[in-house]
């Protein structure tokens, strides 16, 4: 039976071929040479001249799309540069080898209408992270490890007009009384931006790019990301409306598996979603995206994801998704975990599955709440039912490497157990990693929500591959 069937939904697109190579974000890997502007002191300079002589025909970007339809002045601007740069070349044909002139034209329309040197960066499909670390240095992540760019800003000032050029839509701002800010491009690529004096090197930036496959739960399976059995048993879980914690360090691919988990939940459901800046993509009809609002120039209008989780307590919801907890909204996410809205599900920070219930416990008391700890843990452990943990390996895949159940407290101790976990045991001589998700034998407390909800498990689901007791797993 395929997962698809076991999942009870359709068979399409269930034939994944695992020996396909994939990033860890569950990418096709495009194993192509980035395309990036060589250092190269004639190309660099014509291109300067060409981009100041038609930012000049042309004056301010303003005056460019003041129109109505910005997408066909886009269009008239792209045609204006090309028929400028050809003209140019034909009066000077030494000026720039010919296998040279598409990219030139290229590279002056990204500088004019886009993100200058980066561009070619984000519409490479094998790059799934661009990291500025001033004008000078530019790093990609591919294939989960990192890689200098040759690619570069002019300097300081032309990283900032592009910096500009990205908050500007977006109403956003940064300057030195607020030199840090979180914004999105308009693909959904995440977008960090912290600038001097916070920032020794000049402004830095780091995209996370925006993944243009919806990522379905029969890619994760197929990149290894987790097992059949672990799939079935999650999905059995957002049906049965338990409510979902994801964890793991940054660059594991939480949102990732959070999307995937919220495709499970029925299409009848009235869903909230809150996050800082929005990354979810949820199929459902009935579905309200809430995103977070920094403070004006005047310190005043700021909205929190605290402020949300309250608001959204307000509106009905059947399940509240909150992108990832950092704070004091951790508080007001338990408590409406334990009143009403259950299968709600959220992301947090932490190394481990025990390590992300001390640090709930942490952003809990910086709520302002002047909490007893075992209240703060009578709080946790009746409102998160499964923690769903996951790591990006050393090869640079991700993995839910542990599938853990909070059972309670015992005393002042919250009670847990593994259900699933990854094994790593080695690696191939291409240095990826070896290893298999294993169920550990043991069957989850709540078995009884399951049947009460109308949901069959396989008889075996907890039983087989049972961790043998000579495997040992690797710590990453």
């Amino acid at each position: 039976m395929s997962l698809m069937e076991r999942l009870g939904g359709a068979k399409e697109g269930a034939e994944e071929q695992a020996s396909v190579i994939f990033n860890g974000r569950g990418e096709t890997v495009d194993q192509t040479v980035i395309e990036e502007e060589p250092d190269d002191p004639q190309f660099v300079s014509f291109k300067a001249q060409m981009q100041r002589e038609i930012t000049g025909e042309l004056g301010s970007v303003q005056q460019i799309f003041g129109g109505e339809d910005q997408k066909e002045q886009q269009d008239r601007v792209k045609k204006f540069i090309r028929d400028y740069c050809e003209s140019a070349l034909e009066k000077n044909p030494m000026a720039l080898p010919r296998s040279d002139r598409e990219r030139l034209i290229l590279a002056v329309t990204d500088d004019i209408l886009g993100l200058g040197p980066i561009d070619p960066l984000l519409r490479d499909e094998s790059v799934t992270e661009v990291m500025i670390n001033g004008p000078k240095r530019i790093f990609v992540e591919r294939t989960g490890k990192l890689r200098l760019s040759r690619a570069h800003f002019t300097d300081n000032a032309h990283l900032m007009r592009i910096i500009e050029r990205i908050l500007t839509p977006l109403g956003r701002r940064v300057d030195e009384s607020s030199p840090m800010v979180d914004a999105r491009l308009a693909d959904g690529s995440r977008v960090n931006i912290i600038i001097p004096p916070l920032s020794l090197i000049g402004p830095v930036v780091t995209i996370r790019k925006f993944p243009k496959e919806t990522m379905t739960v029969e890619k994760l399976v197929a990149y290894g990301t987790l097992s059949e059995d672990m799939a079935v048993f999650l999905r059995a879980c957002i049906k049965a409306r338990l409510n979902v914690l994801v964890s793991g360090g940054t660059g594991s691919g939480k949102t990732t598996t959070l999307n995937v988990l919220s495709s499970f939940i029925p299409d009848g459901d009235r869903i909230v979603t809150i996050e800082d800046a929005a990354e979810l993509r949820l199929q459902q009809r009935h579905v309200v995206t809430l995103e977070t609002r920094p403070a004006n120039i005047e310190g005043k209008g700021q909205v929190t994801i605290r402020d949300l989780v309250r608001n959204a307590l307000r509106m009905r919801p059947d399940r509240i998704v909150v992108g990832e907890v950092r704070a004091g909204e951790a508080l007001d996410m338990l408590q409406a975990m334990n009143t009403g809205h259950d299968g709600s599900l959220t992301t947090a920070h932490a190394n481990t599955p025990r390590d992300v219930l001390s640090r709930l416990e942490t952003m809990v008391l910086m709520s302002g709440m002047e909490l007893p700890v075992r209240a703060i843990r009578d709080q946790v452990s009746s409102a998160i039912d499964i923690i769903v943990h996951q790591s990006r390996i050393r090869d640079g895949s991700r993995k839910i490497t542990y599938v853990t159940e909070v059972m309670g407290l015992e005393g002042n101790i919250i009670v847990t157990q593994d259900l699933f976990r990854y094994i790593q045991t080695g690696v191939d001589e291409n240095g990826k990693s070896v290893g298999r998700h294993v169920s550990t034998g043991m069957q989850p407390t709540f078995m009884d929500k399951f049947k009460v909800q109308g949901i069959e498990l396989p008889a075996n689901l907890f039983d087989r591959n049972v961790m043998r007791s000579d495997e040992k797993e690797e710590q990453y």
